[in-house]
């Protein structure tokens, strides 16, 4: 009571909660001191709430007569309080105590640990102690919603009036709309600018870093560790065009790629690895030409990655495109090879990254961006009289998309005639292609004009398009060829040949479900066609006969690669020549570290290792994997599974039947497939005991695209498939293998992975002791209403709309933020972000870490922390150093949790 003057005893040399009324905050500071009432004001947490939570540590010899000087010791000794929920603190000598939740129902038990030189102290009469902060409190407000359906009512601005559903969508919209709590809404901040919001995401790094603090040892052993076990100074395959070879390096100490080059007549060879003794200053060929060098480029940036690095048909130049903010928004530059100097750049004109050039030195060809983030315009530059600084102005519109579902590529066929233009949903694909070879040609000409749920890719060689698609409703991708000229839709005919080279007509490619086909390149005598069968990554080789009749489409043969290891990852390297016999591709597995292999076309059982990633002190014969499958609930899908182990840790399992700790790892989104390969990193967990299991479930394509569209995949109304898998695995590492137990269970995945691990603990938040969740797409529902958030209209396609009535109530079923089980067990939980991530946006992770802290149990709960960096967008650092130190901070956090941090790595690594 502002008015009362009687004696309010305070208690002294405690920590209490203290709640402010608004009429006591005349007695508050007004400046953003050590204490914290700047924040207090900023935020609003005062008077425009009714009242603020203030943890105060009151002095012995505190006394107070009025409210007055009540109020005034309170704001001489506190901080506000930014947080109810369960925070955890660990005490010097490693034991963790938890924190009880503060709520008004409850009573309070803070704890402290010993003062350091590292922590703040709190000086009272008798110790001194340090109270770790709660986490930050994110103001919830309960009444604020967002719509999903029709229009809201009052959109009668014109910029306001977004597209609630595709133009091509049949489905009905909800009428009337239907409201979805959105309480943390207000974290939302499209300019990244508010004062507010920018507080609480420094306020969530501080508070993380605080209650990590006491790692920070075992961070820099972990960093040191992987830093360890890469070459940094290093190389990558030098590869031929022309008169040169071209290759990547590394440096020691530098955290960028270097672009090289090197004279091909120079080299003694280019089909074995260079004899290069392994130092910095040596170059790796004769006659090294550092073209690009990122590190320069990084300098005084905050980000810095590149989006493309072309060098021109006559070798003379260099088109690069870089990233400064992590948004995925490039600046372009065109650099004189000869003179070193940038010729051409426009400061003004923004691209998505892509280039390619023409036939000449003169033209290229590039994507703008609309607002919503989405390459729908492909232009033609002319270098010698464009403007460089009129954000091409002077450039040419060749297409444009204007479909929101759509999303645009460039490229240019191996034989350099022809540029292709693809503009593709998730279910549709077009392609246009323009002849470089005529000078006459100046307009885009469509291949096939788009069909509904009809997807194909397109390659040229003689004459003829080789095209993969779906057409006719096909599970998987077939293989067709048809001459190559426009409007050919009515010409394609399959592939047919013989692996015996019989020429009896087996169509290579059906489109079957045994064997799936997702890229093809073509040589001068040659295709190349990358695919999956048995669940694994394939390649396959077609020896072509032209002299047969004339029809440059005639298979002579057909070999597949083989590889001993029962699960890897294959997939072709770098190829800029068109007429050669030599294929490169590359190989790895969970135990063998990436290799360059070269595979001779005409005899693909001739093969020669180029290059062999080098991993210091790694002993292959230490470790073991092995692949298996685990039945889902529906009691007939195998879902494959792939381990990776130390032996000796698989031994002393099998031996004793004690569990063991395990590191879960998925994905199942867009098609993508998880493959079995070779992670340097990893190490860091198999060598401290952990075994490192990749559940490759459904929604990726690792058993073609029927493991990832419907009926029995997981897309659109059968999505929950992804989830249910992945808790079906971990449950069978479980109850089945008995393997592990959730006390030394972990799980990951990041972007769509995060909703998958967001989804996961939701279903079975008692299965893991902690989860890792990578800039995670876990506020589902409330993006994909939203078409002016980037990427929500393309994905249409890929999970549902919910403002439709056949999506909304099974997205909402899945939706993770939406579905937090209420007083339930949750592991502890690190989130990451990036401020400028254009993909899954910053505030998908500090909603989901709010709401998690609201609704979970915060007694038998683990800590949530969210760690966003303020200068990165979706994939992470592009410093490969502080890549690792962010990699390091993960793995330190799991590691701790699982009561793993003081493991020894054994003396043999």
């Amino acid at each position: 009571n502002q008015q009362a003057q009687h004696s309010l005893p305070l208690p002294t040399n405690d920590a209490v909660i203290v709640r402010l009324s608004s009429k006591a905050e005349q007695y508050l500071p007004d400046t953003d001191d050590d204490n914290g009432w700047g924040g207090y004001h900023n935020n609003g947490v005062g008077h425009s709430q009714s009242g603020g939570l203030f943890l105060a540590q009151i002095p012995e010899s505190s006394t107070s007569t009025t409210a007055a000087a009540a109020a005034a010791t309170v704001a001489s000794n506190s901080r506000p309080l930014s947080s109810w929920s369960l925070w955890n603190n660990r005490l010097r000598g490693g034991e963790q105590q938890q924190q009880q939740h503060h709520n008004p129902h409850s009573t309070s038990r803070l704890h402290s640990m010993s003062s350091s030189s590292e922590a703040t102290t709190t000086p009272t009469t008798t110790t001194t102690t340090t109270v770790v902060p709660p986490p930050p409190l994110a103001h919830r407000d309960d009444d604020r919603v967002v719509y999903a359906g029709v229009a809201p009512e009052g959109w009668d601005n014109v910029e306001q009036q977004l597209p609630r559903q595709s133009a091509t969508s049949t489905e009905a919209l909800l009428d009337p709309v239907v409201a979805i709590s959105d309480p943390y809404g207000w974290l939302r901040d499209e300019t990244r600018t508010n004062p507010r919001v920018l507080d609480h995401l420094t306020a969530e790094n501080d508070y993380t870093t605080a209650l990590t603090q006491h790692l920070a040892p075992l961070r820099e052993t972990l960093y040191r560790e992987m830093v360890a076990s890469i070459q940094e100074t290093d190389y990558t395959t030098p590869r031929p065009d022309g008169d040169y070879l071209y290759y990547t390096r590394t440096i020691q100490g530098q955290s960028y790629t270097i672009y090289c080059r090197a004279p091909k007549a120079a080299a003694t060879t280019t089909t074995t690895e260079p004899s290069w003794d392994g130092q910095a200053d040596t170059p790796i060929l004769p006659g090294e030409q550092v073209i690009v060098n990122v590190n320069e480029l990084a300098e005084g940036q905050k980000y810095c990655s590149m989006g493309a690095v072309k060098h021109s048909p006559s070798h003379r130049l260099l088109a690069y495109s870089a990233d400064y903010t992590g948004g995925e928004t490039c600046l372009f530059y065109v650099k004189d090879l000869t003179t070193g100097e940038v010729v051409h750049h426009d400061a003004s004109l923004e691209i998505s990254g892509s280039l390619t050039w023409g036939a000449d030195d003169s033209t290229l060809f590039y994507l703008k961006l609309d607002a919503a983030h989405r390459p729908y315009q492909v232009y033609k530059r002319n270098i010698q009289t464009s403007g460089t600084d009129n954000n091409g102005a002077d450039d040419e519109l060749l297409l444009e998309e204007l479909d929101d579902l759509y999303w645009m590529g460039i490229s240019k066929t191996l034989d350099g005639r022809y540029l292709l233009v693809e503009t593709s949903s998730k279910e549709t694909s077009e392609f246009y292609y323009l002849d470089l070879h005529d000078p006459t040609a100046t307009a885009l000409q469509c291949i096939a004009p788009r069909r509904a749920k009809v997807l194909y890719d397109v390659d040229h060689r003689n004459g003829a398009w080789w095209i993969s698609s779906n057409v006719g409703n096909l599970p998987n991708m077939a293989l067709f060829t048809a001459p190559a000229v426009a409007n050919c839709a009515d010409q394609w005919k399959l592939v047919t040949g013989s692996s015996s080279g019989s020429g009896d007509g087996e169509v290579l490619f059906p489109g079957s479900y045994e064997r799936s086909l997702d890229h093809v390149t073509c040589f001068a005598n040659h295709v190349v066609a990358s695919g999956r069968e048995g669940g694994l990554p394939r390649v396959w080789v077609l020896s072509l006969n032209d002299e047969d009749d004339g029809d440059t489409t005639a298979v002579q043969s057909f070999d597949r690669l083989s590889f001993a290891e029962e699960a890897y990852d294959v997939g072709l390297g770098r190829h800029y020549e068109f007429d050669t016999t030599k294929l490169v591709v590359g190989y790895d597995s969970m135990v063998t570290p990436a290799q360059s292999l070269e595979i001779d076309m005409t005899d693909v059982t001739q093969r020669k290792v180029l290059k062999e990633k080098k991993v210091p002190g790694y002993d292959k014969a230490l470790y073991g994997t092995e692949r298996t499958t685990v039945t889902a609930r529906d009691g007939t899908t195998q879902i494959p599974v792939t381990l990776v182990y130390r032996n000796d840790v698989m031994e002393e399992h099998k031996a004793s039947g004690k569990p063991i700790p395990t590191h879960l790892y998925g994905y199942g989104s867009y098609g993508a497939c998880m493959e079995a390969d070779f992670r340097a990193t990893r190490l860091a967990l198999l060598n401290r005991g952990i075994v490192y299991v990749m559940a490759h479930i459904r929604g990726g394509g690792e058993m073609g695209r029927q493991w990832y569209e419907e009926p029995n995949g997981a897309k659109y109304l059968c999505k929950k498939n992804t989830f249910n898998d992945f808790v079906d695995v971990a449950k069978w590492l479980v109850d089945d293998r008995k393997m592990t137990s959730p006390e030394v269970f972990s799980c990951e995945g990041r972007s769509a992975g995060g909703l998958l691990i967001g989804a996961t603990i939701n279903q079975a938040p008692e299965l893991f002791k902690v989860a890792i969740l990578g800039v995670p797409f876990v506020d589902v529902v409330p993006t994909m209403i939203d078409a002016s958030i980037p990427l929500t209209t393309l994905e249409w396609e890929e999970w549902g709309n919910p403002n439709e009535v056949k999506y909304h109530q099974y997205m909402m079923e899945y939706s993770p933020t939406q579905n937090i089980v209420k007083g339930g067990k949750y592991p502890a939980c690190l989130l990451t972000g990036g401020l400028h991530d254009p993909r899954v946006q910053y505030w998908e992770p500090s909603k989901f870490a709010a709401a998690l802290r609201h609704e979970q149990n915060s007694e038998t709960s683990g800590p949530v922390c969210v760690k966003m960096d303020m200068s990165a967008g979706h994939f992470s650092a592009s410093d490969r150093y502080k890549y690792l130190k962010e990699l390091s901070f993960d793995f330190a956090f799991m590691l701790d949790q699982l009561g793993l941090a003081n493991v020894e790595v054994p003396a043999d690594n």
